[in-house]
């Protein structure tokens, strides 16, 4: 374990924003985790995990601790199901493969989102129809306060849509360690009606998907919409798709017969934000080094040299803009840092 100081956190964050840490450190065991916060010298402390889902808009003055623990483990197997353990510092889609390597169902559908398994929970990441939450067992955090374990259930998270208890009131209290999931063995139950993931399979022609075919045709599906971060900088989706009351998608529905929604109750609709975004005009729009991406509009990219407070200026100036057309307000699923 090694303290580094004033190191950019370009390589560190999926939007490849150029901004410095002023203090550094990779942790790859739970005990030198719980070394480092004790560290008294360093009294502002920022975890970073796989750097997917911030937005970094100034130079941190906190010492980033980088998770990087590393394991995975079957805790115990019937003859349906299994329990499989996985260490926060896991890359989200390797753990994915690793499941439908072992072919345990139940996470194909979000293949390919990017992150690491630590910050999935906090999120309650989800595509295509699942969430994290349909399968999620439970997780082990550090009470940063008493620096012990606590072991939080399905129930003890609160998930709802893209949140949880580590995003409300437990924010900055818990540091994930591990994540639990309840994944099938066998008679696995597929997903296969959101969005394009059918039409993908009858393009490749297979009318009986296994979970492998379905995670198959999700990757292609992602790959085609969604800008690699590795090129282009970016987060993945920027906004969360706003749920309306069936009145304002009523309304909106008059003005634009072909407003796509999905029921989530008998008074709500949720409205997928890309739609409205692209309607409004952003879908490919281009502002320098920073913009909308072509193919998503729910993706803002750094082509290569944007500071995070121009990405969030453009996000500002789409979220009034969606408010003033359609009279709905869509939230960011970025944190802004």
């Amino acid at each position: 374990m090694k303290i580094e100081h004033n190191v950019s956190l370009k390589p560190y964050n999926t939007f490849g924003i150029d901004v410095v840490a002023k203090h550094f450190v990779t942790i790859s065991t739970l005990e030198d985790l719980k070394a480092v916060l004790e560290l008294e010298s360093y009294p502002k402390k920022l975890i970073l995990g796989g750097g997917s889902n911030i937005l970094l808009i100034k130079a941190v003055d906190a010492l980033v601790i980088l998770i990087r623990i590393k394991g995975i483990s079957i805790i115990s197997k019937t003859e349906d199901t299994v329990l499989v353990k996985a260490n926060a510092g896991e890359n989200w889609h390797e753990f994915v493969l690793w499941t439908l390597s072992q072919d345990f169902g139940g996470l194909e559908n979000m293949s390919l989102i990017p992150g690491n398994v630590g910050t999935s929970p906090i999120q309650n990441i989800g595509a295509y129809g699942v969430e994290l939450k349909d399968t999620f067992e439970s997780c082990e955090a550090i009470n940063l306060a008493t620096k012990s374990i606590t072991t939080f259930k399905k129930e003890e998270c609160e998930f709802g849509y893209r949140n949880s208890i580590f995003k409300q009131h437990a924010k900055g209290q818990y540091i994930i360690t591990s994540v639990t999931f309840k994944l099938t063995t066998k008679n696995h139950i597929l997903h296969t009606n959101y969005g394009a993931i059918t039409a993908e399979l009858n393009a490749r022609q297979i009318t009986s998907p296994t979970i492998q075919d379905v995670s198959n045709a999700i990757i292609a599906i992602r790959q085609s919409k969604l800008p690699d971060p590795k090129k282009i900088g970016n987060s993945g989706s920027f906004f969360k798709n706003p749920v309306v009351d069936k009145a304002v998608y009523l309304h909106i529905l008059n003005q634009f017969p072909d407003v796509p929604s999905y029921p989530v109750s008998e008074t709500q609709v949720k409205i997928p934000a890309g739609w409205l975004i692209e309607k409004a005009g952003f879908k490919g729009k281009r502002l320098g080094n920073y913009g909308v991406h072509k193919n998503q509009a729910l993706v803002l990219v750094n082509y290569g040299g944007a500071t995070g407070t121009e990405i969030l200026r453009l996000s500002e100036i789409i979220q009034a803009t969606i408010q003033r057309i359609f009279n709905i307000s869509i939230e960011s699923e970025v944190n802004i840092l």
